[in-house]
């Protein structure tokens, strides 16, 4: 039987403590010695992209909690312009549109040369800043002439709706929240409780009841959008308020009181009555319409043998089982139909996560064809 090489002993303060002999206390030494060096050269130091992203959440933070640092921010951030809601798009070189970021000092000179009062840039919401730590603000100038700006800025003001079909990248969740935060402000000018003027702090991230006191945050209503299958198939729908040929996910706002797979559910009994059997989650998603969503994604199944739908048409105009042909081949439309083009199946934009939930359903059932199920 080998010896026990640590002894325990009992103390005061740790009930079992290992005691070392010399020969012991060497190896476990020079043990720990390469163990260190191990460690220092595996070690990765944080990455820019981890610490930068920390660092700018705190600056954000930092902005919305201190005016004096906000106002000081503001004079030399990125400024997104809006006329009425609609995000100023200018064209790229490559043809494609980008939001107009423009500095604070070029808006200023804007301001004046069309004959505003440069105090209207007080008014800006904060909305982010970027990987340079550069803040970001936006400012709805619909008091103004809509095309001597659009003049000024070499620029068009266009519906955010459209413009979602035309923004790239991370291009589109920054608009949305933008305007997500200028609604907002327009609409949240009286206190609910009191009826008197709330007043914004200098970012623009809540509002105070001038006789209260009551703090109003901005908020999202939670909605639940789902792409539901029978194994083969899934099932899309779409309001007469959908452009021709667009078919999306079925979604709808939670009531009171109910979770999220309640939701779903009763949404797909209510829409197409379709009971589902099985639910899981995919991703969440701020979508500005119609007035400020926070969108949870999901998918459901459904029993093969009960597929037969019976729509609502009150709630939608159709609703309609597609394949995997059909699906992938209306993924491959780029550009919005025209007037006059015949009739196509086309999806929501890459921004929507009714997007994001029709790839994820397609790549699920090309995975199963290429595995013979």
């Amino acid at each position: 039987m080998k010896e026990n090489r640590f002894r325990p002993v009992q103390t005061s303060s740790d009930r079992f403590r290992p005691v070392q002999t010399g020969s012991d206390q060497f190896r476990v030494t020079a043990m720990f010695r390469h163990l260190r060096l191990l460690l220092s050269a595996t070690k990765c130091p944080p990455t820019r992209c981890c610490s930068g992203f920390v660092s700018r959440m705190r600056y954000v933070n930092r902005l919305k909690e201190d005016d004096d640092a906000c106002a000081a921010a503001l004079q030399n951030a990125h400024i997104f312009l809006f006329h009425r809601l609609s995000p100023l798009l200018q064209r790229t070189e490559h043809r494609t549109f980008r939001p107009a970021a423009l500095m604070s000092s070029d808006v200023l000179s804007i301001l004046e040369r069309i004959g505003s009062d440069r105090s209207l840039l007080k008014e800006s919401v904060l909305i982010g800043c970027s990987e340079q730590n550069q803040a970001q603000f936006c400012l709805d100038v619909g008091d103004l002439d809509q095309a001597a700006v659009e003049e000024e800025c070499e620029g068009n003001f266009i519906d955010l709706r459209k413009a979602f079909f035309l923004l790239t990248g991370s291009q589109a969740p920054l608009v949305a929240k933008a305007q997500a935060l200028l609604r907002w402000h327009q609409t949240s000018g009286f206190c609910s409780a009191t009826g008197q003027p709330t007043h914004r702090n200098q970012a623009g991230s809540h509002r105070v009841c001038s006789n209260s006191g009551i703090i109003y945050y901005p908020k999202m209503s939670p909605v639940v959008i789902v792409l539901v299958s029978d194994g083969k198939r899934c099932l899309l729908g779409r309001q007469s308020s959908f452009p021709p040929g667009m078919y999306s996910a079925l979604a709808g706002f939670c009531d009171m009181g109910e979770s999220l797979e309640e939701t779903l559910c009763r949404e797909v009994a209510e829409e197409v009555g379709l009971e589902v059997h099985s639910i899981s989650y995919s991703s969440s998603q701020h979508w500005p319409f119609p007035h400020s969503s926070f969108m949870l994604g999901c998918h459901a199944s459904v029993s093969p043998a009960h597929t037969q739908l019976n729509v609502d048409h009150g709630e939608l105009e159709d609703a309609r089982w597609f394949s995997l042909k059909e699906i992938t081949s209306a993924l491959q439309v780029k550009t919005l139909p025209r007037r006059g083009d015949p009739p196509v199946l086309w999806l929501p934009p890459k921004h929507a996560i009714a997007n994001r939930l029709i790839i994820e359903w397609m790549d699920r059932q090309q995975r199963r064809q290429e595995d013979g199920e």
